[in-house]
């Protein structure tokens, strides 16, 4: 009998620990994303040891500054209740149209006014944007699809497929720039860009406005509940011009990274990356109904989402398989989150 009494004593003691620990990951989302990367590392790394290179370890820095703008654009417009499907598209129209511009009409240009054009541009469609969800008064996932297809139209009509490599001299050495050179035990050498700096100035602006200023603080109050920031004084339409102004800028940047990176500008490059920016931002904790998320949470999530697209093949795993474990990750963390929200 006493033996009995003390199982379920224990076993009610591990249920509460389990309790405690799920809650308290509930309660801090950037936790559970960690977590996350850490299991595939020690996965992938216990498979193939080549992975804890210093090179792979630079590649996933270099392929996540894209993907990372993106991220933090979205997760300013989810986090004021929005939604915005329109980044890659202003981001391939910008690259395309800023860097043809460039070269054919001032290809002395220095790269700090490029990329402060890029995000001029991209502010604006973003304005436009954030105008028409408010005029509208439509949901913003319907307006931005509709930019989208607006911009991938016009691309397609006076563009096409054709690519344009030769990029401005100035873009060109920025993405040619190094932050940090070291060699391997291979006899190769790992180059960490410079252009990864642009990220995360970008992750400190974006966490100095919506944690440190009035702006911030109605972003969130309208993502929470827009009648009742109304009713406190908040500007629903300024918050909502400001977040897809702001995306759209990160956009516009994101696009410059990816042409002075890859050498060449493809205004379709970046089409189909919308998914896996949700699926990072998401993982990262924010809620898809707006309201919450942090910048940590939404960099966990790039570089998990990063990590998956860059390093399953090590593991032997085929590429085809990394939308099927990016799904299982967000079932598990909605599964996890939305727990939270029934307790």
């Amino acid at each position: 009998m006493s033996d009995f009494t003390l199982d379920g004593i224990n076993g009610g003691k591990g249920e509460s620990q389990i309790s405690r620990i799920a809650s308290w990951m509930i309660r801090y989302p950037p936790i559970f994303t960690l977590l996350l990367i850490v299991i595939v590392c020690v996965v992938i790394g216990t498979i193939s040891p080549e992975f804890w290179q210093i090179s792979n370890i630079f590649d996933i820095a270099r392929a996540a500054v894209v993907t990372g703008l993106f991220g933090l654009g979205f997760l300013v417009v989810l986090a004021a209740g929005g939604i915005d499907m329109s980044f890659a598209a202003i981001a391939g129209l910008m690259m395309y149209w800023i860097t043809t511009a460039v070269a054919a009409y001032a290809p002395w240009l220095p790269i700090p006014v490029i990329i402060l054009m890029a995000a001029v541009g991209g502010m604006i469609i973003g304005i436009g944007n954030g105008l028409l969800v408010h005029a509208l008064k439509a949901p913003a996932l319907i307006v931005t699809i509709g930019t989208q297809y607006v911009i991938h139209g016009f691309l397609l009509t006076f563009i096409g497929t054709e690519l344009f490599v030769n990029i401005p001299l100035s873009m060109e050495n920025f993405g040619k720039a190094e932050l940090m050179r070291v060699g391997t035990q291979s006899g190769s050498i790992a180059i960490l860009p410079a252009y990864v700096l642009v990220l995360v100035v970008a992750a400190v602006v974006t966490w100095w406005i919506l944690n440190r200023t009035l702006m911030g603080r109605a972003i969130f109050a309208v993502g929470g509940s827009a009648d009742i920031a109304e009713r406190l004084g908040y500007d629903h339409r300024k918050v909502q011009m400001f977040v897809f102004a702001y995306a759209g800028l990160l956009a516009g940047i994101a696009g410059v990274i990816h042409v002075a990176s890859n050498r060449l500008a493809n205004p379709f490059d970046l089409s189909g990356n919308e998914l896996n920016v949700i699926a990072a931002v998401v993982l990262g904790g924010a809620r898809i109904t707006g309201g919450g998320g942090t910048v940590i949470g939404a960099m966990l999530g790039v570089i998990l989402i990063t990590l998956i697209d860059n390093v399953l093949i090590l593991a032997g795993i085929p590429s085809t398989w990394q939308t099927f474990v990016i799904g299982c990750f967000i079932i598990l963390a909605g599964a996890l989150f939305a727990n939270s929200s029934n307790r």
